[in-house]
């Protein structure tokens, strides 16, 4: 039989052995990394602009992690570290601001707006948010936390009627990926979403969504590891080379 103590000391060593690991995962040697949080509707701009940081700044590794804006307020609140977050709202900015985890004044650089997804061709010929509503048709859309969904209230209001969807996801991504699945008849999401995954979706669009433009903020973090590769991010993210990008994913930068 193996003794308690020793377990305990192999389950230490494995540990530590992760921290290394995970300190230096994929970096090679006196490779700086900035450490960035983003919301999911940001994936392929921030992908695209992370590539052309680093090969503008040889040595640095942009290091994204996307997820729902309330996740990752939610993950710095509970301590994370990172140097940049940049959020799908305003609403979640403002919460982790209150946590105090923000370095500065968060700034808006990008804005978004709600469409509706629906597979190639659009089958069941959806024209509004009302066509969602019909009998036996499955619709996904955020949950209320996160800004997609914040978002998909307020044109729910502004067209008068509630959508009866089947699920509410924890992020943007997830609904497109159930109406790209076949899982799905149609899903809110953002048009940028849309226009990723143009080959396999098409966007409807309504006039209620004007009703609900998202301001995309992004600030530097406090007790952020690398504060000076963070501010040179951010500033590059709204810069000319970030309008740019931003701009041909189908986001608003003025």
């Amino acid at each position: 039989m193996v003794k308690p103590r020793v377990v305990a000391a192999f389950a230490g060593f494995v540990l530590l052995l992760a921290g290394c690991s995970t300190g230096g995962t994929g970096q090679a040697q006196g490779e700086r990394t900035v450490t960035v949080l983003a919301a999911a509707s940001l994936t392929e701009s921030f992908d695209e602009l992370a590539g052309r940081f680093e090969a503008e700044n040889p040595g640095v590794k942009v290091q994204l992690d996307y997820a729902g804006s309330s996740t990752l307020v939610e993950q710095l609140a509970q301590g994370r570290r990172a140097d940049v977050f940049a959020s799908a709202d305003t609403k979640n900015m403002d919460k982790a601001t209150g946590a105090g985890v923000t370095g500065a004044e968060p700034q808006v650089f990008a804005t978004n707006k709600l469409t509706i997804a629906v597979p190639k061709g659009n089958p069941d010929h959806i024209a509004s948010l009302a066509d969602l509503n019909a009998p036996g048709r499955l619709v996904v859309q955020c949950a209320p936390q996160v800004p997609c969904g914040s978002a998909a209230r307020t044109v729910e209001q502004a067209a008068g009627l509630r959508i009866n969807a089947a699920s509410e996801e924890n992020d943007v991504k997830s609904v497109l990926r159930k109406v790209t699945a076949g899982e799905a008849d149609a899903g809110l999401v953002y048009v940028t979403d849309a226009k990723a995954a143009a080959d396999q979706v098409q966007g409807v669009d309504f006039p209620e969504a004007q009703r609900a433009i998202n301001d995309y903020p992004i600030v530097s973090l406090k007790d952020a590891p690398e504060p000076e590769l963070g501010a040179k991010f951010l500033d590059y993210v709204r810069g000319p080379v970030g309008a740019e990008v931003l701009t041909a994913h189908g986001f608003g930068t003025e």
